[in-house]
C-alpha cells in the first residue's frame, strides 16, 4: 500500500504553455470550430450533362462490366438496378446488380465514406462535362483517336513526325476543341498537353517523372516497364463486346528493356501500374533532396536563427500531406462519378461511332467527328472505328467524370506547391531519348518547380487518355 501511495503522489512532470485541462479543452474547440466552419459553407449543386434523362436506352451513360445487347447498349432492367442501389445506398440493392462476366464494379460504395478533416466530398464542385452530341465532345474524341495512333511516336520528335503534325492540323479544324493552342492553332508543340502555366515548356514529361529518386539509402532511376510497339487492345467487335460485358482479356506483351518514358505508350503504361499517389510521392522526394533553398519562402522556420523544421513545416509534414490527400480527392472523385454523372467511357463511344459509321445504329454523333480525317486512318488500320487501348481491360469499372488520377495529381501538386518555391530552377534539366534508354540534357527555357508539377499533373492525368480510357475535361476539371 506503501509503494503505490508513493507511485501515485509522483509529481506531474508536464510543461509548457497549456496544462492537461487547458488542452483538452484547446483540442476541443479547435475541432469544433472547424466541424462548424464546415456547417457554414453554402450547399454545392451538382449539375450534369443531362445524357441519363435525355437518351432512354442510355448509350451515353457508363455502364461497363453490365450486360450489355449485341450493339454494346446496356440491358435496362441491370441499369435500373444499378441505379436503384447508388439511390439507396444498401449494400442489399449492390449486390442484387447484375452483372455481365467476371468483373466487379470499382467500389461505388466509397461515394458514402465520411473523413474527419476537410470538406464534406459531397460539397466539392465540378464543372459540367460534354454532352454526348457536342462538338466539344467530338473534339475530344477525335484527340483520342490520334492519342491512339502516335501512342508510338517519341516525344523528342513530335515537330517532325508525319502522324503528329496531320493530328495537329485536324484538331486545329474542329470548332470546340478546347486543347492549348498557340495563334488559336493546335501545334506540335501544344499537341497532348495540360494548358496549366508550364504545361507548354520544355520537355513533353515532366522532370519529376525523369530525374532519379532519392529514396532513403538507395536511389530509384526512373526506366519504367512498358509494352510493346504496336500492342493496341480492343479494336475487333467482338472482343470489345466481351469486355463491356465484363470478361477479363489475356495480358499485354511487353518490353523485355525498361526505359525513360519517351512516348505515349510509355507513360499510358506508367499511369496503368503507379500506385495511387506515386507520382506526387516520387516528386516530393526529388524536391526535398534540393534542400532549403528550394522552400517557399513563407515557411516559418526559414527566419528562425535556432529552429529547423522537421514535424511541422519539414519533411515528415510534407510527406504526411502529399500522400495523405490523395485519398480525400479518390472519395471527391468517386462522388462525381457515380452519384451525379456517370459518363460513359471513351472506349464505350468508341463502340457508338463504330456501330453508327458500319450502319448498325444511328446515333446522334457530332458530324465534325465522323466527317474527321482521324476516323478514317483508325479505320484504315485496323479495320473497325473503335478507340484502340493500350490496356487489353480496357478503363476501370468506374465512370469517366472525374479522372481519379488527375484528382490525386491534381491534389498532390497542389500541396507540393505550397511547401515549395515556384519559381526555383530545375537544376540540370534532362529530357528522355527517343529509344528511352538515356536522359539528354535540355538547355531551352528554364523550367521551375511550379511549372514541372503542373506538368506532372498534366502528364498523369492526360496520360490516361493516351492509353484511351478518359476524356481531356475528365483530366482537366479533375485536376
Amino acid at each position: 500500500m506503501a509503494k503505490n501511495n508513493k507511485s501515485n503522489n509522483k509529481k506531474n512532470c508536464l510543461i509548457g504553455p497549456l496544462n492537461s485541462i487547458e488542452r483538452n479543452e484547446k483540442a476541443f474547440q479547435v475541432r469544433l470550430k472547424a466541424a462548424a466552419s464546415q456547417m457554414k459553407l453554402p450547399l454545392t449543386k451538382h449539375p450534369c450533362n443531362g445524357d441519363e434523362q435525355l437518351y432512354p436506352t442510355k448509350i451515353g451513360s457508363f455502364s461497363k462490366g453490365l450486360p450489355h445487347n449485341s450493339l454494346g447498349e446496356v440491358d435496362l432492367q441491370a441499369y435500373n438496378q444499378f441505379i436503384k442501389a447508388l439511390k439507396t445506398g444498401k449494400k442489399r440493392h449492390f449486390e442484387s446488380i447484375p452483372l455481365g462476366g467476371d468483373v466487379k464494379l470499382a467500389n461505388p460504395q466509397a461515394v458514402y465514406a465520411f473523413d474527419l478533416a476537410g470538406t464534406d466530398c459531397h460539397n466539392l464542385g465540378i464543372a459540367v462535362p460534354p454532352s454526348f452530341n457536342s462538338a466539344w465532345e467530338a473534339g475530344e474524341m477525335a484527340e483520342l483517336y490520334w492519342q491512339a495512333l502516335t501512342r508510338d511516336v517519341p516525344f523528342l520528335e513530335y515537330g517532325t513526325n508525319p502522324l503528329t503534325m496531320e493530328a495537329a492540323s485536324d484538331l486545329s479544324s474542329f470548332s470546340d476543341f478546347r486543347g492549348p493552342k498557340a495563334d488559336g492553332k493546335v501545334t506540335t508543340g501544344t499537341l497532348f498537353r495540360g494548358d496549366t502555366p508550364g504545361d507548354l515548356t520544355g520537355p513533353y514529361v515532366s522532370q519529376f517523372l525523369l530525374k532519379d529518386i532519392p529514396y532513403g539509402a538507395t536511389t530509384i532511376i526512373q526506366r519504367y516497364r512498358t509494352t510493346v510497339r504496336g500492342s493496341d487492345h480492343m479494336t475487333s467487335y467482338d472482343k470489345w463486346l466481351d469486355v463491356q460485358n465484363g470478361s477479363t482479356p489475356a495480358a499485354a506483351l511487353f518490353d523485355p528493356t525498361p526505359r525513360y518514358i519517351r512516348n505515349g505508350r510509355d507513360l499510358g503504361e506508367y499511369v496503368h501500374q503507379d500506385f495511387s499517389f506515386q507520382g506526387p510521392l516520387s516528386a516530393c522526394l526529388v524536391l526535398l533532396s534540393y534542400g532549403i533553398g528550394a522552400l517557399d519562402e513563407s515557411n516559418p522556420y526559414l527566419k528562425s536563427e535556432t529552429q529547423g523544421g522537421f514535424i511541422t513545416f519539414g519533411a515528415p509534414h510534407i510527406l504526411d500531406l502529399v500522400t495523405k490527400v490523395g485519398r480525400a480527392a479518390l472519395e471527391a472523385a468517386w462522388f462525381q462519378k457515380f452519384l451525379v454523372h456517370r459518363r460513359l467511357r471513351p472506349e464505350e463511344f468508341g463502340g457508338r461511332v463504330h456501330n453508327h459509321m458500319i450502319g448498325a445504329q444511328c446515333y446522334p454523333i457530332n458530324s465534325e467527328l465522323l466527317n474527321s480525317k482521324v476516323i478514317c486512318k483508325v479505320f484504315k488500320k485496323f479495320r473497325s472505328y473503335l478507340l484502340p487501348m493500350s490496356y487489353p481491360e480496357g478503363c476501370p469499372t468506374h465512370s469517366a467524370y472525374p479522372a481519379g488520377h488527375a484528382a490525386i495529381a491534381g491534389a498532390g501538386a497542389t500541396i507540393l506547391k505550397a511547401f515549395f518555391k515556384e519559381s526555383f530552377e530545375i537544376p540540370n534539366p534532362v529530357a528522355a531519348s527517343s529509344d528511352g534508354l538515356s536522359l539528354l540534357p535540355y538547355s531551352g527555357e528554364p523550367l521551375t518547380i511550379g511549372g514541372e508539377l503542373n506538368k506532372l499533373a498534366a502528364n498523369i492525368s492526360l496520360g490516361r487518355d493516351t492509353a484511351g480510357v478518359h476524356w481531356r475535361s475528365d483530366g482537366i476539371e479533375g485536376m
